[in-house]
């Protein structure tokens, strides 16, 4: 084992074209959590090239050579010896004993099972991948990102090989029911979708029971591969269901139907940008902290909006909404309304403007 520990210490590491993300790491120790792909080894990576090579040791905990029962006898003495400061195990699995170090940066798709920072790394929202697509800065940018989705890698495929290449993210991180839960998921994006009703579509598929399609339905939740949207003040109600990156449907199932894509579009720079929100009955996202109501509506027209927001009065007064928000592709106008102010943004003005 400590042939192995040798050669990853003197292995030079390689981090090409490493585009600067939101998130960053300091000199803390901490858990960086996020899905296969999400950019994860290049955040460690270019964290550790800014430090004296001897400094530290990048372990891929995917590497079979690496048994975990030697692994555990072996890894503190060498650090020891080799006065190690910062220890990164990508890929971590929780089998492996921690000890006391100057820094140790953990990578998993799992949720955070230490006393450690969590670093949650989102896919690209809009305005990392206008950094990640540069030369697409213009009118093309939107329509680019609504094809690629927000997984780094995808801005570097051929058009042909992106729906693959999800899929064999997914394939290669996800169990078999899971990839199903996925797939449906995919079919049902922005809907209101119960345990029950997933089971419903999933037993004609497969035989499975429904304990075990929650505890695989949960695990994607808790690895953010899915999220739910709870109905404001009614956190037993049925959640809005949304998928962490539009390319996942794209790659999955053929159906086509823009004006979900575009609300989980919505729904993920939200989230994002740690934005709380809720849906009611009418109402895309209600922001409660910001006072404001958020619809998606793509290419809205006047006319249906003073409709739609005439049927959001109640809520709207009860609640002192102080401006409606219509997120467009690319209309712009401020509407006088009795109500509410109710400003329609293109989106990537309204995306740009998140902070």
């Amino acid at each position: 084992m400590n042939t192995l520990l040798d050669e990853y210490y003197r292995h030079d590491l390689h981090n090409p074209n490493f585009i600067e993300r939101k998130a960053s790491l300091n000199e803390e120790s901490v858990w960086i959590m996020g899905i296969a792909q999400s950019g994860k080894t290049s955040l460690i990576k270019n964290y550790l090239l800014s430090h004296k090579k001897s400094t530290y040791l990048y372990l891929d905990c995917r590497d079979i050579r690496l048994e975990i029962h030697e692994l555990n006898e072996h890894l503190e003495p060498f650090c020891r010896e080799h006065k190690i400061k910062i220890l990164a195990l990508d890929n971590y699995r929780t089998n492996i004993k921690l000890f006391d170090l100057e820094q140790i940066i953990l990578a998993s798709e799992e949720s955070n099972q230490s006393s450690f920072e969590t670093l949650s790394l989102h896919l690209l929202d809009y305005e990392e991948f206008l950094a990640f697509e540069s030369k697409y800065y213009d009118s093309s940018a939107l329509n680019h990102f609504f094809q690629l989705g927000g997984f780094p890698a995808m801005h570097r495929l051929p058009s042909e090989d992106r729906p693959l290449y999800i899929q064999k993210t997914l394939f290669r991180t996800l169990n078999d029911i899971e990839l199903s839960i996925m797939i449906q998921a995919s079919k049902m994006v922005t809907q209101k979708v119960s345990t029950f009703t997933l089971y419903e579509r999933l037993k004609s598929e497969r035989k499975i029971s429904k304990d075990k399609l929650y505890l695989h339905l949960q695990s994607l939740f808790d690895k953010h591969y899915l999220y739910g949207c709870e109905k404001f003040n009614h956190p037993s109600a049925i959640k809005k269901l949304y998928l962490c990156d539009i390319a996942i449907k794209h790659a999955l199932i053929l159906q086509k139907h823009f004006g979900k894509v575009f609300e989980n579009l919505i729904f993920l720079e939200l989230i994002k940008h740690d934005i709380e929100c809720y849906y009611d009955e009418g109402i895309d996202f209600y922001l409660p902290q910001r006072n404001q109501i958020v619809l998606a509506s793509a290419f809205a027209n006047e006319h249906a909006l003073f409709k739609k927001v005439e049927a959001l009065e109640g809520f709207i007064i009860m609640h002192q909404v102080k401006e409606v928000i219509v997120v467009t592709m690319n209309l712009e106008n401020v509407l006088s309304h009795p109500i509410a102010k109710i400003e329609m943004v293109p989106f990537s003005q309204w995306a740009l403007g998140e902070e």
